[in-house]
């Protein structure tokens, strides 16, 4: 195996697949990167078992052939090299040579049998989804993604295909994040899938602002294609819960809020909110928000926002880094917190179709 190549295409190609490369695996195929050469292309893939990753770029085949390289160091020998052309050639025992200027260096390699190869999407359900839309969407969603490991089912965001509509949701029991895109697909199609952090976390990187993705899902794997980029990854299995039953019915007050204003007032008034009373409490008077924070044995912050507000004078407390994070990704220039009373969930929407459902804490 024989190729050449320029070394910014041979750094991007291996910066697109590399994320998923474990650093703590008992098996060290799974450190490497897969190089196929054949035609005018060198195609890149990695996997940990669970999500994997395949791209491709344009290089001079001498000789086509298949090997694995550990993907990491190739990755920062391919970083430091001068920008000059790269010639890489791999003998039978799967030892690469890697010439560039003066430059040279031998790194050994795995077969290429070794190497477990991505699913292949034979009887897959597919949709096609605007790249930037679903970007978008994720950004809006992924922050609420659980962590906690005791309930796995929650540890990726829910893709609900129902009604021509795609619908995205994240919790994590104290907060949820909900995104709906309009996608054209029969009712035969409908189905509901839960995708991994990891695979969300790598999708969003992948993504781009141009073309389509498209979306292959079978039994308990998901494909996303996305130009010449494969990303697939298992789904986790098990019910998602009714998110339907948190989101609270009508709200009674509704506040229009400037959210950078308003994301900066927290900010600040939060600096003095501790690990123990993580609360910043929001007292609605006429006309007026006044944000606080009171923690014993540290000190008191507080700050006043003048709004359109006519409804009743009443306080909530929200955990400041749950009520900070939606107004962070978004870019609207208003949103709107619509609530109950003091003890039921908060709610933060925009003009288009996003919700974030906050439940309050105990205002101590």
């Amino acid at each position: 195996m024989k190729f050449s190549v320029s070394k910014e295409k041979l750094l991007a190609g291996l910066q697109t697949v590399q994320n998923v490369v474990s650093t703590r695996t008992t098996l060290p195929i799974l450190s490497n990167v897969l190089l196929q050469a054949e035609g005018d292309q060198l195609r890149l893939t990695t996997t940990d078992l669970d999500v994997g990753v395949s791209g491709a770029i344009t290089a001079q085949i001498e000789k086509p052939g298949a090997t694995t390289l550990p993907a990491r160091r190739l990755a920062n020998i391919v970083r430091e090299l001068p920008a000059a052309e790269i010639i890489v050639e791999v003998d039978s025992k799967n030892v690469a040579s890697i010439r560039c200027g003066q430059s040279f260096f031998k790194i050994l390699g795995l077969p290429e049998e070794e190497f477990p190869p991505l699913p292949k999407q034979t009887d897959a359900r597919t949709f096609t989804i605007g790249q930037q839309i679903l970007r978008d969407a994720l950004k809006k969603t992924s922050y609420a993604i659980s962590t906690d490991e005791t309930r796995y089912v929650l540890n990726g965001i829910l893709f609900s295909f129902k009604e021509n509509k795609l619908t995205l949701v994240a919790t994590d029991g104290r907060r949820l994040a909900m995104v709906d895109i309009e996608v054209e697909f029969p009712r035969s199609q409908e189905v509901e899938i839960i995708v991994p952090t990891k695979a969300v976390t790598e999708l969003g990187r992948l993504l781009g602002d141009e073309g389509d993705v498209r979306l292959s899902v079978e039994e308990n794997q998901v494909a996303f294609q996305i130009g010449d980029t494969l990303l697939a990854s298992k789904l986790i299995e098990g019910n998602y819960p009714n998110y339907r039953q948190v989101i609270p019915a009508e709200a009674k007050e509704r506040v229009t809020l400037e959210r950078e204003l308003f994301l900066n007032a927290v900010h600040r008034v939060a600096l003095l909110s501790s690990e123990k009373s993580n609360s910043v409490k929001l007292v609605f008077t006429k006309n007026n928000i006044e944000i606080a924070a009171n923690t014993p044995d540290v000190g008191e912050a507080r700050e006043s926002l003048a709004v359109a507000y006519k409804g009743r004078e009443f306080s909530i407390a929200f955990n400041p880094e749950f009520l900070q994070a939606p107004l962070r990704v978004l870019t609207n220039d208003e949103v709107y917190l619509d609530m109950i009373d003091e003890m039921s969930p908060g709610v933060i929407k925009i003009q288009s179709p996003f919700l974030y459902v906050l439940m309050p804490m105990r205002i101590s």
